[in-house]
């Protein structure tokens, strides 16, 4: 039975990739703070494009930098009004000339 036997790795064994030489990115930690009082740490690559937020890993909440970098204020457009496109489209005589025309059919199917 022990001729048999399976021979290998277990599981959980470690990797038999050799790591000399190898050489990690340049990385940065960048600290947050939660609004409810959390601080943490993310290690992003040096190349990478920093974020203003983000989210907090016990709470969920969206924590700020620390080092005072506010995001950027992105300009809203006004929401735009059924009545906004009317008017892009008819003058206010035209819409008169309309409603006064089916007025006048509304009185005559009566």
């Amino acid at each position: 039975m022990a001729e048999k036997s399976l021979k290998g790795h277990g599981l959980g064994s470690k990797s038999l990739a050799d790591t000399q030489g190898v050489e990690l990115a340049a990385r940065q930690d960048l600290e947050f703070d939660c609004p409810n009082e959390h601080h943490f740490a993310v290690t992003f690559a040096m190349e990478a494009e920093l974020p203003t937020e983000w989210e907090c890993p016990r709470c969920g909440e969206m924590a700020r930098r620390s080092d005072g970098v506010e995001p950027e204020v992105k300009e809203t457009k006004p929401v735009r009004t059924h009545w906004d496109m009317l008017r892009e489209r008819r003058s206010i005589e035209e819409l008169e000339d309309i409603l006064a025309e089916r007025l006048e059919a509304l009185r005559k199917d009566q």
